[in-house]
């Protein structure tokens, strides 16, 4: 497995992908060869598709079709939300649910007054069980019971449980699923979200009420660590501002929290690091303000204008070109928590069944993005030569996306062999 890491010294030089310019030198054998397969591919991905490649170690554009074109994204916008978080919060970031408390601890133990679980964004936080199902590496219930129990010595609860999503607002879905709880962002929004929001470990159904429900999981924690809460009533509330922090947990860094996301493509990661980015950058822990810290990043940094009003790409809203994609593909290649996020070919994520023992096994990775009629793949190819290319393919108004990503996976063998 190789890191695709670009060793970017040259300086870039800005060519049509097939044109040969005035006093340009003609196409090499392998660059009409790679034109040729590239454009055989996208002459099957249909005629809304475009694509842009560049070899990152030497600066030259080796294929540029419709670049500049628009297009649905579906799940490569992930690579705009993550390259954002990961560039403004840091790899290390990491985002606390809190037990805090108003009243006392008495001598023999019991805490009289309210007790306050608070969320804080954690998209792994839930149960030993589901982290194990699901994630192998996230943050529990029962870690944050062991940690209160340890700094309290808490024997008895005599007053109320609150469980506090107010972080984020209370908005359980996306723009495009009209902010409806919905099975297309793959777990409900919350703050507080125990395990992603679903009733059990196979997802079947969504809490009504997230806030309660992991307040009522931690009293149930509690009384399965022998703490008594004789009759106590457990809802969702605000917690108090002059409230005692008595125990937190901290969710994996940001760098897993990536790996999370991007590998597999996520959309409940992708939209809980929205929020979280709207929570910490933007003034509110919602999706469009999240969205606009997204917006501004990309303009600031990178100077580009995608369309975005989400983190998953969900949204018909969206609209990037491939040119736009590799911009950021370029600034991002030397960030290895970035890159090693991205699945590998024929070996990770939604990658994992593409382009088995081809070149491209192993030697490209990349973010794909899928809906009812888009098959999209952007990423980075280490090719024969050795230098590493960025590449964006999006196809779009598709009637078998299926027959398109195999297409593309198939582009990238191209890449892979190619050596100018």
């Amino acid at each position: 497995m190789r890191v695709f890491l670009a060793t970017l010294g040259a300086t870039f030089v800005v060519l049509a992908g097939t044109a040969v310019g005035a006093g340009a030198q003609p196409p090499s054998p392998a660059q009409t060869a790679l034109t040729k397969a590239l454009q055989q591919g996208l002459g099957q991905a249909g005629r809304q598709s475009g694509a842009y490649v560049l070899d990152l170690t030497t600066g030259q554009v080796l294929y540029t079709h419709a670049a500049n074109t628009g297009r649905l994204p579906a799940s490569v916008e992930k690579v705009y939300t993550t390259s954002t978080a990961l560039l403004r919060l840091g790899p290390t970031a990491t985002f606390t649910t809190s037990v805090l408390g108003t009243g006392s601890r008495d001598p023999e133990g019991v805490w009289i007054g309210t007790l306050y679980l608070h969320g804080g964004g954690d998209p792994t936080f839930g149960s030993v069980g589901f982290d194990h199902n699901w994630y192998g590496t996230g943050t529990t219930m029962h870690g944050l019971i062991v940690a209160l129990l340890k700094a309290t010595g808490l024997t008895a609860v005599q007053g109320r449980i609150v469980g506090d999503e107010s972080y984020w607002d209370s908005i359980r879905g996306t723009p495009a699923t009209g902010f409806r709880r919905s099975s297309d962002v793959e777990g409900e929004l919350s703050a507080l979200s125990y395990d992603r929001g679903f009733t059990n470990n196979r997802a079947a159904a969504f809490q009504f009420h997230p806030a309660q429900f992991a307040a009522q999981q931690f009293a149930g924690g509690l009384r399965a660590f022998g703490v008594k809460l004789p009759g106590v009533p457990v809802s969702a509330g605000r917690t108090p501002a002059g409230a005692t922090t008595l125990a937190s947990v901290q969710s994996p860094p940001l760098s897993t929290l990536i790996q999370l996301t991007n590998t597999p493509s996520d959309n409940y990661f992708a939209e809980t690091l929205l929020k979280d980015i709207g929570a910490r950058l933007g003034g509110a822990g919602t999706t469009a303000a999240g969205a606009t810290v997204v917006r501004a990043e990309l303009l600031g940094k990178f100077g580009i204008t995608p369309r975005l009003n989400d983190g998953s790409g969900l949204s018909r809203y969206d609209r990037t070109s491939p040119a736009q994609v590799v911009t950021v593909l370029k600034a991002m290649a030397t960030n290895s928590v970035f890159v090693n996020s991205l699945a590998l070919m024929g070996d990770s994520g939604t990658l994992q069944t593409e382009a088995v023992g081809t070149p491209a096994q192993g030697d490209c990775r990349g973010k794909t993005g899928t809906l009812h009629d888009v098959a999209n793949l952007v990423g980075y190819c280490q090719a024969r030569d050795g230098h590493t290319l960025a590449f964006a393919f999006l196809a779009n108004g598709l009637g078998d996306p299926d027959y398109v990503h195999e297409v593309e996976a198939n582009m990238t063998v191209a890449l892979a062999r190619y050596n100018g």
